[in-house]
C-alpha cells in the first residue's frame, strides 16, 4: 500500500456501507472505493449467465477491463474503461447477478488486483465484503458495520423509493436473506469481520451515531 492511508468498511447488503463510506472519505478528504459497483460492473458489462461461462472465457472478457478512480468523498467516480459507472448497475436484478459472479474465483482473483492496484495509487475508504480480510488485511483501520434484515431491506426500501425505482419490501427482505446466506457461506472470502475489524450494529443508530463511531475511531 506504500503511504496510502487504507480504511476498510465492510459488511452485508444494505446496511449502509456506501452512505457511510462516501461521509468517512469526505471527512478524511480522500476517495471512496465502492468494490460492489466493481463487481456489478464486470456482472452488468459481461451479461446474464456469465458466471456460467468457463474459466478460459472469462478471463479473455476480463482482460479488455480497466479500472481508475477520481474526486474526494462522495464526489468520487469509479470508472471502467474510461467511462464513469453509473445507477445502469443499481438494479436489485444486476446485485444478484454480481452475487453469482462473486463466487467464481477468476473474478475475485483479477477484482483483488484491481482493487489493490488502486489502493496502492490512492488513500481511499474502500467499502465492500473481504476489504478487511482479503483485500487490505494490513489496512490500519477496518470496519465491519452490520444490522438486522428487517432493517437493512427498510433502508434499501427507502434508497428504492428516493431513487424513482419500484420496491417490494417483502421481496427486498427475501433477496436481503438469500445474498446474505450464499455472501456468509461461499468457498471462496466468506462474508465475516477481519479478527482485528471494529464491528458496528448499526440496526439502532441513525447515520449521524454511526459516522461519529467511525470518525473517532480513525481519529
Amino acid at each position: 500500500m506504500g503511504n496510502s492511508l487504507i480504511v476498510t468498511i465492510d459488511g452485508p447488503a444494505g446496511v449502509g456501507k456506501s452512505t457511510m463510506a462516501k461521509r468517512l472519505a469526505r471527512l478524511l478528504s480522500i476517495p471512496y472505493l465502492d468494490t460492489g459497483a466493481m463487481f456489478r460492473s464486470v456482472a452488468w458489462k459481461l451479461g446474464e449467465g456469465a458466471w456460467e461461462w468457463s474459466e478460459d472465457r472469462l478471463e479473455n472478457a476480463l482482460a479488455d477491463f480497466e479500472y481508475g478512480l477520481s474526486g474526494v468523498g462522495e464526489d468520487s467516480v469509479l470508472s471502467l474503461n474510461g467511462t464513469a459507472i453509473g445507477d445502469e448497475i443499481r438494479t436489485e436484478e444486476v446485485g444478484m447477478w454480481a452475487s453469482n459472479v462473486a463466487t467464481l474465483p477468476v473474478i475475485r482473483t483479477f477484482l483483488k488486483r484491481a482493487q489493490q492496484a488502486l489502493g496502492a495509487r490512492y488513500s481511499l475508504v474502500a467499502e465492500g465484503r473481504d476489504m478487511g480480510t482479503v483485500i487490505f488485511p494490513d489496512a490500519p483501520h477496518k470496519f465491519f458495520l452490520d444490522a438486522s434484515v428487517d432493517e437493512r431491506a427498510h433502508r434499501r426500501f427507502l434508497q428504492l423509493q428516493e431513487m424513482g425505482k419500484p420496491a417490494d419490501l417483502a421481496v427486498l427482505k427475501e433477496q436481503i436473506a438469500k445474498r446474505d446466506d450464499q455472501d456468509r457461506n461461499r468457498a471462496v472470502a466468506p462474508l465475516k469481520p477481519a479478527d482485528d475489524a471494529t464491528v458496528i450494529d448499526t440496526t439502532d443508530m441513525d447515520r449521524e451515531q454511526v459516522l461519529a463511531a467511525l470518525k473517532e475511531a480513525v481519529a
